[in-house]
């Protein structure tokens, strides 16, 4: 390395990442001071990142009005692919470079919602309990199910976004002997699968899943008519971004029997009120945005987090945001 100073290396947020199953040594390693905080309130900010040369930061915002009261601060390393939380047009005029982790999740998140998927077709956790309640002990017969059990062989999924993560679902889903329909969300898209446009890639579906960042184009995308136009046997998917559902609309659409269940990993609001329009909803499953959690995908993000922070030391930055 060759920085003029040690760096102080301020990690928020760090439970995130690392609850206690990782190690923190490829960090400390760099050398420098290196300071966890794993919690801490917009007011505390200011304080705690006073002097820091890099702050790690996985959903902790770091706006303009923050940015500018660290005058010592010339790297933001966002422990997650997405950096919405981070304002890089005011990072780039302070010279602040900012890095991400791309691709780490991709297996873990297309395994999650293959997770939500089965659930919904064979409902293997209600059974489960069931039998363990004694279900299957009164029952005069060999076999019994409380839900339609539905094959997915030969269903359409329709898959809105087409990177790394949806690619790697197609695959899965061809295992499964699924059709798959890609939707057409730019004019050169190339897919060894079938495309249809948006609209279309709704009403074909028997399953839909969604994949795409959340834009300003995007959010939003599942919308009352969209709903309306799909067929009463369809599931939703969402492993991707909250706010791309309307999510009265979801509630409504769920309720009234337009589809015909849910699986979602993410919310509009993370953690969501206790209160949520969705938890009641009619065969809708709700997980806690753990679909990138598992520890091989977080070992994989802690060790692109290092060789992110020790490439921008060794003057030599990688995957660059900003």
């Amino acid at each position: 390395m060759h920085t003029a100073q040690q760096p102080r290396i301020v990690i928020l947020d760090g439970h995130t990442l690392n609850p206690g199953d990782l190690s923190w040594d490829g960090i400390q390693a760099l050398g420098g001071e290196t300071v966890l905080h794993p919690r801490s309130s917009p007011a505390e900010l200011p304080e705690r990142l006073a002097g820091a040369t890099a702050i790690l930061t996985n959903k902790v915002p770091l706006n303009r009005d923050l940015l500018e009261k660290l005058p010592d601060l010339r790297y933001i390393g966002v422990t997650a692919t997405g950096y919405n939380i981070v304002d890089v047009q005011a990072a780039r005029d302070r010279g602040i470079l900012v890095s991400n982790v791309p691709a780490y999740g991709t297996d873990s998140v297309a395994q999650t919602v293959f997770a939500l998927l089965l659930e919904l077709t064979h409902r293997v956790g209600h059974h489960s309990a069931t039998v363990r309640d004694g279900k299957w002990s009164r029952t005069p017969d060999f076999s019994y199910w409380d839900y339609p059990l539905i094959e997915l062989a030969g269903l359409t999924l329709g898959i809105i976004g087409y990177g790394r993560i949806a690619k790697r679902v197609a695959q899965i889903a061809e295992a499964f002997g699924m059709r798959i329909l890609v939707a057409r969300h730019r004019p050169n898209l190339e897919s060894p699968y079938p495309t249809a446009d948006i609209d279309e890639t709704f009403r074909r579906s028997d399953v839909l899943t969604l994949h795409c960042p959340l834009t300003p184009v995007t959010k939003g995308i599942v919308n009352a008519a969209r709903l309306a136009s799909m067929k009463p046997t369809a599931f939703l998917i969402n492993t991707s971004r909250g706010p791309l559902m309307d999510e009265p609309a979801l509630a409504h659409a769920l309720n009234t029997n337009q589809i015909a269940g849910a699986g979602l990993d993410v919310l509009s609001t993370e953690p969501p009120t206790a209160d949520h329009i969705l938890y009641h909803a009619k065969n809708c499953l709700i997980t806690p945005h753990y679909a990138w959690a598992t520890k091989a995908a977080r070992q994989r993000l802690m060790d692109v987090t290092v060789r992110n922070l020790e490439a921008f030391l060794n003057g030599k930055p990688q995957n660059v945001v900003t």
